[in-house]
């Protein structure tokens, strides 16, 4: 993306923008380290609106609803670090490889990103080194800091998508690592049994386009697992906290049974 001047600048980011990432309980010695990829929604400034509506920028296209509040509350429960990008999945999509076409999406869910069109190598370089690449590496910090046992990525899906109804209230994705997941649905399913509960929905795992769990998971032999929660659950402060009280419970529980 070029200025109004038509240069390209040096950085993506200016003096006035956040560099990212975002870091909550930093110097926290919990065994559980999270993440919120799909945190925040923010646009570098040199790239304007991406040519999208606010209405647009306000949906589920450009970051996960719900994923941040619940983040940060069970940051607080857990007293664990907790990483999460400031910038929206449509400037560059922190849980995709960079050689994806998801990485920088040109459309997303039918919707046309203008200002992700006809981007030359230097821009996409922008967007890898200043925004994807000082947020992992400070997962990777974090991560070789104490005695670190598990890590969970937090997200958030829409109910229904291509006219296709999602019934799961919330879902946990894997791939290697099934022990995890398959406790935390069954801690989740004895504290609320009414919920319903999705393995590996509404998505699935794959080197292709994914990020978090072949690498910060797997790589490295961690407890991971990727938690989806439907975002018409997250519309309130207290909803949210609720679902990060119950996960939270959760996450406890399963580490109690790592150390029988």
């Amino acid at each position: 993306m070029h200025n109004e001047a038509g240069i390209q600048p040096i950085t993506l980011l200016g003096s006035d923008d956040c560099k990212p990432p975002d870091i909550i309980n930093s110097s926290s010695q919990c065994p559980v380290v999270l993440v919120c990829e799909h945190a925040g929604r923010s646009i570098p400034q040199v790239l304007g609106d991406l040519g999208l509506s606010r209405e647009n920028l306000n949906k589920h296209i450009a970051y996960d609803i719900g994923a941040k509040r619940v983040s940060m509350m069970m940051a607080e429960y857990l007293d664990a670090p907790l990483i999460m990008q400031p910038y929206s999945r449509l400037v560059i999509d922190c849980n995709r490889p960079i050689h994806s076409e998801e990485a920088i999406p040109i459309q997303s869910c039918g919707i046309q990103i203008p200002g992700n069109c006809d981007l030359g190598s230097e821009e996409r370089r922008q967007r890898i080194e200043e925004i994807f690449v000082p947020y992992h590496e400070s997962i990777s910090t974090l991560l070789d800091q104490y005695n670190r046992e598990a890590i969970f990525s937090i997200h958030s899906f829409t109910p229904v998508l291509n006219n296709e109804t999602r019934p799961w209230d919330l879902a946990f994705l894997f791939r290697k690592d099934t022990r995890t997941s398959h406790s935390l649905s069954k801690a989740v399913r004895e504290i609320d049994p009414t919920l319903v509960i999705g393995m590996n929905v509404p998505y699935s795992i794959d080197d292709n386009t994914d990020w978090f769990v072949p690498f910060h998971g797997e790589q490295r032999g961690l407890a991971h697992s990727l938690i989806e929660i439907r975002n018409d659950n997250l519309q309130s402060e207290k909803s949210c906290r609720e679902w990060a009280k119950l996960l939270s419970k959760a996450i406890r529980k399963f580490l109690d049974e790592m150390y029988l």
